[in-house]
């Protein structure tokens, strides 16, 4: 392992503040007739820090007004859903206090928006953030900018644990994050720019990674919406204008409300792990035969623990992986999510989880069948 990599784990380490913290009994997975209940939007920026100016044009006025035009379509279109805004008003929220609302109500969702600038060129059109490490230096740039409110908060070196906005350095601790949100929140990023494309006819920037710290606090799908540039003649107009926000938020509903319908349908995309009764985890002994090295249980089921979800493919070895071996990946779409060993019994990997945890903390246990992943449950269940 060479003296970067051993630089980014030590930060991984180090920095366990930003993990979400799971526990070994940690589920994302969807129970028979649950669906999204609750959803915190978050307009960016707020009282004494407007955001991006341009003008008259202010961030922090127009993404409120946004945000809260997208939470009544929201309550109007589904009653039974709660929304939660950080702010309803022209207040100053720290981003950990952001995420702590979101994290305090168990949102289901967290909509982070705000609007774009740059001080030079005519750049134009809409893009929507999930977590991640930048690749570009654009994307760097944004995140930088968004992350430098920290900066007007008291004692921010203390809350953040060192984390320097404006430093590259600070951010290499994003490169290999493990998220279990990740797949959600880009099925939901991806529907987003789907909508201002088609709906809107917004010039389409594409979902992208970059590191944000309120979406990397947050224990849940959540995107951070780039909503336009105000240093476009055009688009500024657009976003100043009550038609324009309307059509943003409309937009952002639409995307919403698809997403919605996918996860009431229990879609696949969700399936994470959950928890187990004892007399569950008592039948869930097999005994299985090796077909090409691997283990196979007589439904070809096996569990593994997965460590890592990325948008960008990694080598699978060791180095990379914290010496570990017996790593294997899928690829999902766009997310490329790494497992560690394929075992005959959940208390086996549930054994693993517990020991990788020191080395991943999101590690969680999954389930396959056919080399498909399934709910834990359903497995144990079938053995």
């Amino acid at each position: 392992m060479n003296n970067r990599q051993q630089y980014i784990w030590i930060l991984f380490l180090l920095t366990g503040f930003w993990i979400s913290g799971n526990s070994s009994e940690k589920t994302t997975q969807q129970v028979p007739g649950s669906s999204i209940k609750t959803i915190v939007i978050d307009p960016g920026h707020g009282g004494k820090d407007p955001g991006a100016v341009y003008g008259k044009a202010r961030e922090k006025e127009i993404v409120l007004d946004i945000s809260l035009k997208l939470g009544n379509y929201i309550k109007n279109a589904f009653p039974e859903v709660q929304v939660i805004y950080t702010r309803d008003r022209d207040v100053f929220v720290p981003l950990f206090q952001r995420a702590a609302i979101a994290n305090k109500n168990d949102a289901d969702l967290f909509i982070s928006i705000h609007v774009n600038a740059v001080e030079r060129g005519v750049v134009q059109g809409t893009e929507t953030y999930i977590l991640g490490q930048h690749r570009t230096k654009d994307n760097l740039e944004v995140a930088k900018k968004e992350n430098a409110v920290i900066l007007l908060e008291d004692d921010y070196h203390i809350t953040y644990e060192g984390f320097d906005p404006n430093s590259p350095e600070s951010y290499i601790m994003f490169e290999l994050v493990q998220d279990e949100y990740l797949e959600q929140s880009a099925m939901l990023a991806s529907a987003v720019q789907d909508q201002f494309r088609e709906r809107v006819k917004r010039m389409d920037r594409s979902v992208k990674q970059a590191g944000f710290l309120v979406l990397r606090q947050t224990a849940m799908p959540g995107i951070l919406v780039e909503t336009g540039f105000l240093n476009h003649p055009a688009e500024r107009e657009f976003l100043m204008s009550e038609s324009g926000r309307d059509y943003l938020a409309s937009a952002i509903f639409r995307a919403v409300r698809d997403y919605k319908k996918k996860v009431d349908a229990r879609s696949s995309f969700n399936l994470v792990t959950e928890s187990i009764s004892e007399e569950s985890r008592a039948s869930s002994v097999s005994y299985s035969t090796e077909i090409n090295g691997t283990p196979q249980t007589a439904n070809n089921i096996f569990f593994s623990v997965q460590i890592a979800s990325l948008m960008n493919p990694v080598e699978i070895n060791p180095a990379n992986f914290k010496g570990e071996n017996e790593i294997f990946m899928q690829n999902q779409g766009h997310v490329y999510r790494y497992f560690y060993g394929k075992f005959n019994s959940v208390q086996q990997a549930r054994k693993e989880q517990k020991r990788l945890q020191s080395k991943f903390k999101g590690a969680f246990v999954v389930a396959f069948e056919n080399n498909e992943l399934v709910p834990v449950e359903t497995a144990v269940q079938k053995m």
